[in-house]
């Protein structure tokens, strides 16, 4: 089972998200999702952590790292999954046999951490072969392409 702790990088991402839908209108005055997403982050670097369990996160910082996470892609896949022909790594997106069958029942955190560990192994398909299907936006696959005149 992947963990249910937030890594900082994840809360940077949230705090630059919130920071960007709700900039500062004189260049102190912060949002109130930027604000206790800052909290957060500065008592991790005041204390030299990197992750923070999603069971320690103050409420009003969770709610505003979940209203990042819902714009962030849910799934890793890619749709070609070797788990399903007998390995135990998918070659597509590099999730586990487990991983992949208990994904639905997973938290936001659990999520995010598999993801990052994808990410940082940067060995899985989605990050080479087929890095165009995984590429944010609409999907263009099986769709015919557009001239443009």
């Amino acid at each position: 089972m992947p963990s249910s702790r937030i890594h900082i990088t994840d809360i940077e991402a949230a705090i630059n998200h919130w920071r960007a839908r709700f900039p500062s209108p004189d260049g102190f005055t912060l949002a109130p999702q930027t604000r206790a997403l800052a909290r957060v982050y500065a008592l991790m670097v005041f204390g030299h952590e990197d992750e923070i369990d999603e069971a320690d996160f103050p409420l009003e910082a969770l709610a505003a790292w979940q209203g990042w996470y819902e714009t962030t892609p849910d799934t890793p896949c890619i749709a070609i999954c070797s788990t399903s022909q007998g390995d135990d790594q998918c070659k597509g997106c590099g999730r586990s046999f487990d991983e992949v069958q208990h994904w639905l029942a997973y938290t936001p955190a659990e999520k995010r951490s598999v993801w990052r560990r994808i990410t940082l192994e940067h060995s899985a398909w989605r990050f080479n072969r087929y890095a165009e299907r995984a590429a944010e936006g609409p999907s263009t696959v099986g769709q015919p392409a557009v001239a443009e005149s």
